[in-house]
């Protein structure tokens, strides 16, 4: 990611207070625009991240069988109204010829990749899509549950509501018995 302008963010939350109708010289403000501008760095660090580098590094353990990493808490920001949105992913597949990542790879794409302004059906694709270009395995399924605060906070105003969403690959496109099996782990507690 290019170097952050904390300046620029400052003056722009500085300017988003003003026109909200407060005073962003009171004690209670004085330093907010600082601590949102850090705060953007931070959540939106997976800007000009590829989440497909984590799978650069695999091992071959002839390992055949499904490989699940589930509840994997992420937050990210609705690139819609900027709030954010969280949840847990679960991220499945099937190794082809026994080639695995490191199990923490799995996580850290979730994590690069809800990383920046985002919407929940792309964050389900891209980490897909990355497992399936690099690790070529038989089959990829990755299931995004969150709750979005832009339905939460405004709008609709409908907290708990959670929305789900599923991306199959490979042999999971297909075969709706490998479909129910990866389903029926995720659910296990």
């Amino acid at each position: 990611m290019e170097k952050i302008d904390y300046e620029k963010i400052e003056k722009a939350v500085t300017m988003i207070l003003e026109a909200v109708g407060e005073d962003p010289d009171r004690e209670g403000l004085i330093e907010t625009p600082k601590r949102v501008a850090k705060m953007y760095a931070e959540m939106f660090e997976g800007i000009g991240k590829d989440p497909k580098d984590y799978f650069k590094t695999v091992f071959n353990e002839n390992h055949d069988e499904v490989v699940i990493v589930k509840d994997i808490a992420f937050h990210s920001m609705c690139e819609h109204h900027l709030v954010p949105f969280f949840g847990h992913a679960h991220v499945a597949y099937i190794p082809r010829d026994g080639v695995v990542a490191g199990l923490s790879k799995l996580a850290r794409a979730v994590e690069t990749t809800a990383r920046r302004p985002q919407l929940q059906e792309r964050i389900t694709s891209t980490v897909a899509d990355s497992i399936m270009e690099m690790l070529n395995p038989l089959g990829v399924y990755v299931i995004i549950e969150a709750e979005h605060m832009c339905m939460t906070m405004r709008g609709i105003k409908k907290p708990g509501a959670k929305t789900v969403t599923a991306v199959a690959r490979g042999i999971y496109e297909h075969d709706d018995v490998k479909r129910s099996e990866i389903l029926s782990l995720i659910k296990m507690s």
